[in-house]
């Protein structure tokens, strides 16, 4: 060659092997650069306020205004350390407004435990908004209390919970922005079924606890103990609720969650949402643990049936689930 020094062809190849090498080594690293920005990407997604699932398409509003805050309706009874383990988690919750307690108890409140909440309310509540706890003082002990209307509620969306379980703030902060989604119905995590008794007839029914919800998959109630409504079911309950049925509720201390179920069904057509939320129990076994407890539940349901002169619960095997956290694929 001239110029230059001869080069053979075995160096050549050598050459364009060192170069192929080199820059399929180039195009791996940016492979591979691409896929880490791909994944913060997704990451980042999926950590963003906006959600999108199963078809709905609900806005995050942050406004102070009644659509975009929630009011906790919480029924307690003589478990003072759960409702303070349930008052501090609560109050830290980004869009609370308002806590409720249902107090049916023979004594008021004492000045102590009230300080207690008092002071744990200004502590956890955030800087832009001061959470309020109310007393909801009742001289009756019944379980009908807790639908009770509220006069000064501020707020559209009520989230009804018992003293004695946790959920955290995502999870409830989701289950509002289902219940934006469909404000008319009832949003809960805790789902249950009725099924046509077909040994006594169609207007005969049995109640479904959790395993015939979980074995089928179906379901046609969400349980009050946790669940979001709009506070109209609140004025509907306490007038319009026939007064045989609340004192039936009233004397058996059972069923009011199958009550509101039944008077929001039959006031839309149209079957509850359940919700994907991780649930903590603080408390001991409740009723549902006794002996005979379905027997009473599906006694319930008859009894309303023929009160309401139709079956109006629908079912359904629609689940809401938080797809940030949920990798469908």
């Amino acid at each position: 060659m001239r110029g230059g020094l001869p080069i053979s062809r075995r160096s050549v190849f050598k050459l364009r092997q060192v170069g192929i090498g080199t820059l399929g080594s180039a195009k791996i690293k940016i492979l591979l650069c691409g896929c880490v920005v791909l994944s913060l990407l997704a990451i980042a997604n999926r950590n963003r306020d906006s959600s999108s699932f199963m078809g709905w398409t609900g806005d995050f509003d942050r406004s102070s205004s009644p659509r975009g805050r929630y009011s906790i309706v919480m029924n307690t009874w003589k478990r003072y350390d759960l409702l303070k383990k349930s008052i501090s988690h609560y109050t830290s919750c980004p869009r609370l407004d308002s806590i409720h307690i249902v107090w049916s108890e023979p004594d008021p409140p004492s000045d102590s435990l009230k300080r207690y909440l008092n002071h744990v309310v200004r502590s956890n509540s955030r800087k832009d908004q001061q959470v309020e706890l109310v007393f909801d003082i009742n001289k009756e002990d019944s379980l009908n209390n807790r639908f009770k209307e509220i006069k000064d509620l501020k707020t559209d969306a009520v989230f009804s919970i018992d003293d004695d379980v946790i959920f955290p703030c995502t999870s409830v902060e989701f289950a509002f922005t289902v219940w934006q989604s469909a404000s008319d119905t009832m949003v809960g995590y805790v789902p249950r079924m009725h099924w046509v008794d077909q040994k006594k007839g169609e207007n005969k029914y049995k109640y479904g606890g959790w395993w015939s919800v979980w074995w089928t998959g179906t379901y046609s109630m969400v349980l009050s103990k946790a669940a979001f409504f709009h506070k109209k079911y609140l004025k509907l309950y306490t007038d319009e609720m026939p007064a045989s049925l609340k004192e039936y509720i009233t004397k058996n201390r059972n069923c009011e969650d199958i009550a509101m179920s039944f008077l929001v069904a039959n006031a839309t057509d149209a079957p509850p949402i359940w919700v994907k939320g991780k649930i903590f129990e603080i408390g001991s076994t409740g009723i549902s643990s006794l002996g005979g407890h379905s027997e009473r539940r599906t006694e319930c349901v008859n009894k309303f049936v023929d009160e309401f002169g139709r079956m109006p619960l629908i079912p359904t095997v629609m689940k809401a689930v938080d797809s940030r956290y949920s990798w469908f694929w």
